[in-house]
Formats: structure tokens, sequence, C-alpha cells
């Protein structure tokens, strides 16, 4: 859902962060990955680690220098837990305890059931809104633009690395513009397809400039949180805007309301970020958590609305 790149965008420069937190700047953690690197990720070590690796961990991507930062990870928070300290993060983030090749197994998972919601949703739409509905095959492709951010949501949180870092970022903001367009569609589009199809246009050079200036310019997680304030509060307005407008008329609008409400109210719950709970729940997994629902209702507005549309749509009289 859109509310995805809200919150990155609210929480993106923590990020900026992520070569500099207090636990990766420790000589003990540096100490502990070089000497770990030296013995055990060369010659005899290296042939030692590749033969016991599991095979669903060499599948996912995972080094042998993966695993040492892994391990040096948690000899500094217990060095850190018995001196009385707080927590420290590690390059950006809190120090996770991995499940199987899962690197934040709460948050890829929330994300996976995010998909799912998603995906079952679609199929209810499908199977509910017939195709010649007006607005069946932009809803549609707003289904598929989600589920294609919550798999990279789901890989990103399996394996943090450059690459799934960033699909995650930029499908996030695909998201948001798509939910943009699908709103100018509602809108404005219906009467004026001239007009939504050159706004769409218009979206599509934005994204790319976007995503561009990120990839061969400079991944400045600043600019990209500015950015994403800025299209998220555009999608919040229009959105809400339309909704109270039409609500005498259009009384399934609530639930388009509620879900704009909520997804930019949800995502204020990472600001309670703290330290994860049994080192598997924190504050990002709980708010991926409480979207999952939220799928449900807002799918079940654009199905109210197509079905409102198809019969509020003229029948062409046939000519004899």
């Amino acid at each position: 859902m859109a509310g995805r790149t809200t919150l990155l965008a609210l929480l993106a420069g923590a990020a900026a962060l992520a070569d500099a937190s207090q636990g990766d700047r420790e000589p003990v953690y540096r100490d502990c990955v070089l000497r770990c690197d030296e013995w055990n990720c060369s010659g005899a070590g290296l042939q030692h680690f590749r033969s016991h690796q599991p095979i669903y961990m060499s599948l996912a991507g995972w080094t042998c220098r993966d695993d040492c930062k892994y391990e040096c990870m948690w000899v500094t928070v217990g060095l850190y837990l018995r001196e009385g300290y707080r927590v420290p993060q590690f390059h950006g983030k809190w120090p996770f305890s991995r499940f199987l090749f899962f690197q934040e197994p709460a948050s890829a998972v929330a994300s996976f059931l995010n998909g799912l919601a998603n995906l079952v949703m679609l199929s209810r739409y499908r199977t509910s809104v017939p195709a010649s509905s007006p607005m069946y095959h932009t809803c549609v492709a707003f289904a598929w633009v989600s589920l294609n951010a919550w798999f990279w949501s789901t890989v990103f949180h399996t394996r943090d690395t450059s690459l799934t870092e960033k699909m995650d970022y930029f499908c996030a903001s695909t998201v948001i513009l798509h939910s943009i367009y699908l709103c100018c569609v509602r809108t404005l589009g219906l009467q004026r397809p001239a007009v939504a199809s050159a706004f769409g246009g218009l979206l599509l050079l934005l994204l790319a400039a976007h995503i561009s200036y990120l990839s061969l310019v400079h991944f400045d997680y600043g600019y990209n949180m500015v950015a994403n304030v800025a299209m998220g509060l555009v999608n919040l307005v229009w959105w809400l805007g339309w909704c109270l407008w039409n609500r005498p008329q259009l009384p399934h609008v609530w639930k388009c309301a509620v879900v704009m409400v909520l997804l930019q109210g949800l995502a204020f719950l990472e600001l309670l970020d703290f330290p994860p709970i049994f080192w598997v729940l924190d504050a990002h997994a709980i708010w991926h958590i409480s979207t999952i629902p939220i799928h449900f209702l807002f799918f079940s507005f654009l199905m109210d609305d197509s079905l409102y549309l198809l019969k509020d749509t003229p029948v062409p009289l046939k000519v004899d």
C-alpha cells in the first residue's frame, strides 16, 4: 500500500547513519570482524566454512564475511549488556536473531503476509468486478504494483544488500505514485481520459528521474525522504479531499478515508524505535503487521466503487 512509502520517508534519514552506528564503530566489533575474516574467510578456513555452511544460507547469498559480522555483532551486544549499556545498532539496524536465512524474520514474514493479503483481495476483486467496469484495469494494475513492492520488502528483510534496499525503496515509491494515479483516474480521468493519460506520463517521468538520480548520481537518503514526504502528502490530501466531497452521494468512501488516515497514523509506530523483543519483534515489524488488515478494507472500497461505477455507466443503445 501507499503508506509504506510514507513510513520509509519518515525514517529514511536514519538510514543515512547506516555506516556509522554505535555498534559497528566499536573497536571490539571491528577487531572481531577483522580476526574472523583473517581466520575463517581465506584458505583452509574458507573451505571449512563452505563445507559446513547450510545450503539454504549459500543460496540466499550469505558469505563468510556476513557470518563474521553476525557473530561479532552478538559478541559486542553481549559486552554492552554485561556492562549495563543500552543495546547498540549496527550499520543502521538493531541486532536481530537470524532464523534460517531470514535476517529480520518478523518483518520478512509480515511483508509476505501483506503481499498475500493483496493477492487474496486481487483475486476477490477480479471475481467480483466485471472487466467492463471503468476502473477495473487501473485497480488491477495497482494490485500488481503493490504485490511487487511487498515481494521486494520480503526480500529486503530476508537479505539486506545494496540491491535489495534500493528495490525496496524504489518499489515503495512506485506504489504511492500509482496510488496518486489511481486517484487521478477516479477523480478526473473518467470524464477526461486525456488528462489522466498525460498525468500518468508525468508520474512515470518523475519516477524515472527519481530512480535515475538515486541509482546513477547519489543515493541521497535526505532527498529520498523529502521526495517521499511530498508524494505521500499529495496522495493523502487528494484522496481525503475527494472522499469528503463525495461522502453524501457515495457512502462507501468512508472505507478509503479510514485507510488513508490509518496508513499515515500507523507509520508513526516506527517512532517508538526500540531494540527487538526477543531479538525478533521491533517497531518496524509491528508496523508491517498492523497494515495487513488495511489491504482488505481498501480493496473492499475499490470493489464497492467499481461496482457503483458499473451500475452508474449508461448502457449504449443498440441501433437496428
